[in-house]
């Protein structure tokens, strides 16, 4: 019976311990910069070996990866943001309004967690171009999304006339931005809550129909 137990509990220790590194790396790497934080300060800061470290991620490169798609997703799963629970209740959504104010919530949710460390990422691609190799340069994973959003909205009920997925979805790439974003929430000091209703709004306004 003990040992049956004892599968769950190491991957749970485990996950738990993989956390406790990437937000470690997530304070450092902001705070810090990411060209000047080491492995080993990391590690430190986790409370984990610097072998574990390597033995998790290899090296720093990938663990800023992985911080990063863990930012956008909100969790550990290697679950695509297109099969996320919030992404499907948008496409489910039975009218152009309710899809864009479900989609403007679950961007939110992305946008508080992934927008602190926006800068962080350009630094560090910058300082380091192999970074850049983490990702699939033939595609913006963010784009990606907002167009197959774009393209279940302009289909539903009163979404407006004419207007196509790609127009719609590059509406959706830009207001949804990190960099507006922080616009009004750091530099202009608005709560969340307030950017996300105006962000549904004009999203609302240039979308549906009127009336």
């Amino acid at each position: 019976m003990a040992q049956r137990k004892e599968g769950p509990k190491r991957v749970r220790d485990a996950a738990q311990t993989r956390k406790r590194m990437l937000d470690a790396a997530r304070e450092l790497f902001v705070h810090n910069g990411y060209g000047a934080t080491t492995l080993k300060e990391i590690a430190d800061r986790a409370g984990v070996a610097v072998q574990t470290i390597y033995f998790t991620f290899g090296n720093k490169r990938v663990l800023l990866k992985e911080l990063v798609d863990v930012a956008i997703a909100g969790d550990l799963e290697p679950v695509a943001t297109l099969d996320r629970p919030w992404f499907q209740e948008v496409l489910a959504a039975t009218t152009a309004e309710s899809h864009l104010r479900l989609h403007v919530r679950g961007t939110r949710g992305i946008l508080e967690r992934v927008a602190p460390i926006v800068e962080m990422l350009r630094a560090a691609t910058a300082a380091d171009p192999a970074l850049a190799g983490q990702w699939d340069d033939d595609a913006d994973p963010r784009f990606a999304v907002h167009l197959e959003a774009a393209r279940s909205l302009v289909v539903k009920p009163g979404a407006r006339a004419g207007v196509t997925a790609e127009h719609a979805a590059d509406l959706l790439f830009g207001v949804l931005s990190p960099e507006l974003y922080q616009v009004f929430v750091r530099d202009r000091g608005w709560s969340p809550a307030r950017w996300a209703g105006w962000a549904a709004d004009t999203l609302v306004s240039q979308l549906c129909q009127k009336g």
